[in-house]
C-alpha cells in the first residue's frame, strides 16, 4: 500500500492509498473554493447523560446529485470533483460538510473505489484489503489528535438509510468522547468482569455463539452470527476469534482472512430477499475500544474490549422497511419481527456458490 497525503483547495486534507507503490499522486484541485466554515457543537443531555451534535452547516449538503456531477467520481476534465486526480483506488477526504469538527473531533469521507455504479461487496478481495488497510490507518492517525477519543468507522448503504450519494463510500467519525453504545457495551463489560471474578464478557459471548444455531459462517480467524438478542430483523456480528481492541491490533492472518469472509457477508445480505429485488440497505459498523481514558468503567482495560463488526438491514421483507417507532424511539426498547434463529437459517441458505 501506498499512501500520498495532500490538501484540497479549501484546505481540506485528502490520502490517496494506492495498490502500487509506484503511483504518482500529484494532480491539484482546480476548484475555487473558499475555506470550510462548520458550525459544530456537541451539547449534553442532562437527563440521558449522552452528547448530541448540533451542526447547522450540514443543511447545505450535497443532495442526490446526478451521477454525471457525483463528487466522489474522479475529475474528468473540466468535471471537476472532491478527487483531483483521473483515477484512484481508494481515498479518504475531510468531510465538506461535517457533524463534527476541530475540538469537537473530526469527519471523514472513505470512497472504497473509483467506480460509481460498484459496491462494497463487488470488490475484489484485493481492493477490500486496501479499504482495511486504510480503515486501520486512519484509526491510528485520528486515534492521536488531542480531541480523540473514539474513532469509529462504518459505511451506509441504500437511499433508506439517508444515504445522499450513491457512490460506493463509507465515513470515519473520531469522536471527542466515549459514545452511549460503547459506554453501554464497558459497564457490562465490567460488571461481568466482576461478577464472575475476571471472566471477559466478549469472550462469553462469542464462545456462547459458536455453540449454537445462529452461526452464519466461521473461517479459521473469524466468526459470523446472528447475535441471541438481535434488535434488527437480519442483523449479523463479525468477529475475530483472538480477541483484540480495534483494527491496529489484527494480525496479518486475521488481516489477510478478512476480505473473504466480509465480501461473503455482503454478497449474501444482497441476496436475502430473493432474485429482483433492489441491492439491500444496511448500515455496517466497526466498534472499536475508546482511546480515552476508560477510569468510570471499574476494572476494565482497553484490552479487554473485542474488536467487531456489526452489519445489519433496516429492511425486513421484501419491500417493506423496520421503523423505529413508538417503542424502539420513545423508550429504545426493540421490538424484531424476525426470530434470529430464522435470520441465521436464511443467511446460510443465501450462501454464494
Amino acid at each position: 500500500m501506498k499512501k500520498t497525503s495532500t490538501r484540497l483547495a479549501d484546505g481540506r486534507e485528502l490520502i490517496y492509498y494506492d495498490l502500487r507503490d509506484d503511483t504518482v499522486r500529484d494532480a491539484v484541485d482546480r476548484r475555487p473554493l473558499d475555506r470550510t466554515v462548520t458550525t459544530s457543537e456537541i451539547r449534553r443531555d442532562a437527563l440521558l447523560g449522552d452528547a448530541v451534535a448540533i451542526a447547522s452547516h450540514r443543511q447545505g449538503r450535497t443532495y442526490h446529485p446526478p451521477a454525471d456531477e457525483c463528487p466522489l467520481c474522479p475529475t474528468r476534465g473540466e468535471r471537476l470533483s472532491e478527487i483531483p486526480d483521473a483515477s484512484y483506488d481508494v481515498v479518504v477526504f475531510e468531510n465538506r460538510f461535517p457533524s463534527l469538527a476541530g475540538d469537537s473531533g473530526r469527519c471523514e469521507v472513505v470512497c472504497f473505489t473509483s467506480d460509481h455504479d460498484a459496491s462494497f461487496a463487488g470488490l475484489t478481495e484485493e481492493q477490500a484489503r486496501l479499504v482495511l488497510d486504510a480503515w486501520t490507518d486512519r484509526t491510528s492517525e485520528l486515534s492521536h489528535l488531542p480531541a480523540v477519543e473514539q474513532v469509529f468507522c462504518f459505511e451506509n448503504r441504500g437511499e433508506e438509510i439517508g444515504v445522499t450519494l450513491g457512490h460506493p463510500h463509507g465515513q470515519i467519525y473520531a469522536y471527542p468522547f466515549t459514545t452511549p453504545r460503547t459506554a453501554l457495551m464497558l459497564r457490562s463489560l465490567a460488571a461481568h468482569k466482576e461478577a464472575t471474578g475476571g471472566e471477559n464478557l466478549f469472550d462469553a459471548v462469542v464462545e456462547r455463539e459458536l455453540a449454537d444455531e445462529r452461526v452464519v459462517l466461521e473461517s479459521e480467524h473469524w466468526v459470523a452470527f446472528v447475535p441471541y438478542a438481535a434488535h434488527w430483523p437480519y442483523e449479523v456480528h463479525l468477529y475475530p476469534k483472538r480477541r483484540v481492541p480495534d483494527l491496529l491490533a489484527l494480525d496479518e492472518a486475521a488481516r489477510t482472512e478478512f476480505p473473504q469472509v466480509y465480501l461473503e457477508l455482503l454478497r449474501r445480505f444482497d441476496r436475502i430477499f430473493g432474485e429482483g429485488e433492489p441491492p439491500t440497505p444496511y448500515i455496517a459498523a466497526w466498534h472499536q475500544a475508546p482511546f480515552g481514558a476508560l477510569e468510570e468503567f471499574d476494572g476494565v482495560t482497553r484490552d479487554d474490549f473485542a474488536l467487531h463488526l456489526e452489519l445489519f438491514t433496516v429492511r425486513r421483507t421484501s419491500g417493506k422497511l423496520k421503523f423505529l417507532a413508538g417503542s424502539e424511539s420513545g423508550m429504545s426498547v426493540f421490538i424484531n419481527d424476525v426470530p434470529p434463529e430464522r435470520a441465521a437459517e436464511r443467511l446460510r441458505e443465501v450462501a454464494s456458490s
